[in-house]
């Protein structure tokens, strides 16, 4: 089995793990709202779920 020669510091190692990296998210119009959603995820609009711009439910409204 491999084994590192010298130890590697906390700080080098968790600079390593942290998320600076990503980029801003990416997003997409919706074809049927013209609203903008992150892509492959459902949104509301309007008290309405969408999803690949079809309708999935409706909010419900207690009286």
């Amino acid at each position: 089995m491999a084994h590192p020669k010298r130890k590697i510091s906390k700080s080098r190692r968790d600079k390593r793990r942290t998320h600076y990296k990503a980029e801003a998210k990416n997003l997409v119009i919706c074809p049927t709202t013209g609203e903008f959603h992150m892509p492959h995820r459902a949104f509301w609009h309007e008290g309405k779920l969408y999803y690949k711009g079809k309708v999935v439910m409706e909010k419900e409204v207690l009286a």
